[in-house]
């Protein structure tokens, strides 16, 4: 994937986005310590008929960090705030894993700008996360970044961030936003933009965690009817995508094909 990215300044971020193909725009969202780099294999898949904006969320990729905590919901206002930079009317919003909650929270807080959700790979309560998990995630800090210099996402910051050197704050501010307790329970409920929920049937939360926001958005309930007719009222939609774990779901044909086939609807 080559970069052909450019800086927005938003909400006091110099935020990093690439824009690819053409057609009705699709932002994708990546994971924690990752970047948009991380879709390359999809986007042929995606940009035969879309245009996919990429951004590199706060202190991720080439987009630097900033002196305020990592929290989605700040980082879903900046989501939001692209979106008005670059005047795009009510794009489809996707994420995966941590870019999914905070997709998620963009259409929570501002339902305005965007069309559709795609929500994959993201728990709403951080007690639905298996507790071994939970466990992991305590154990990232700062004081780790020497253990990780041989993953992937060591070699991607060292490659593309302004400051290199701040790997281990990335590492810091990570582990503190996951030791943060939440629960989107009631903001779920009263989502106003249609929404696919989209787990791997082996991921970080159990299968029935995505089956029960998919509950809450009134999936689940009845029968669907032969016409549709008993789908869930605000055009809500499920998949568990099989044979994928948290950590490949990203790159799997699967997800690409679920995104483009809930965003390709028309309202």
């Amino acid at each position: 994937m080559t970069a052909t990215g450019q800086y927005a300044d938003v909400n006091g971020l110099s935020m990093y986005y690439e824009v690819h193909g053409s057609g009705r725009p699709l932002v994708l969202l990546h994971g924690g310590l990752g970047s948009g780099e991380m879709f390359a294999p999809l986007l042929d898949t995606l940009t035969a008929h879309r245009t996919v904006v990429l951004p590199d969320l706060q202190g991720h990729g080439r987009t630097a960090d900033v002196d305020r905590p990592l929290d989605i919901r700040t980082m879903a206002d900046d989501v939001a705030a692209l979106i008005g930079h670059l005047g795009l009317e009510r794009p489809d919003v996707a994420g995966y894993s941590l870019g999914g909650g905070v997709a998620l929270l963009t259409a929570i807080r501002h339902p305005e700008k965007v069309r559709r959700l795609v929500s994959a790979s993201a728990g709403i309560r951080r007690g639905a996360t298996y507790p071994e998990i939970l466990a992991q995630q305590g154990q990232v800090s700062g004081a780790a970044a020497e253990f990780m210099k041989e993953t992937p996402m060591y070699e991607l910051y060292q490659r593309v961030a302004p400051r290199p050197e701040d790997f281990p704050r990335l590492l810091d501010k990570i582990g503190a936003a996951m030791a943060e307790d939440f629960d989107f329970t009631e903001e779920v409920r009263g989502l106003q933009v249609p929404a696919l929920v989209v787990g791997a049937d082996a991921d970080l939360v159990p299968p029935a965690h995505f089956v029960e926001v998919f509950g809450l958005l009134d999936g689940g309930a009845r029968d669907g009817g032969w016409t549709g007719e008993g789908r869930p009222k605000g055009g809500h939609a499920l998949a568990i995508l099989p044979g994928l774990t948290h950590y490949d779901l990203f790159r799997s044909p699967l997800f690409a094909a679920v995104t483009l086939a809930f965003t390709d609807r028309e309202d």
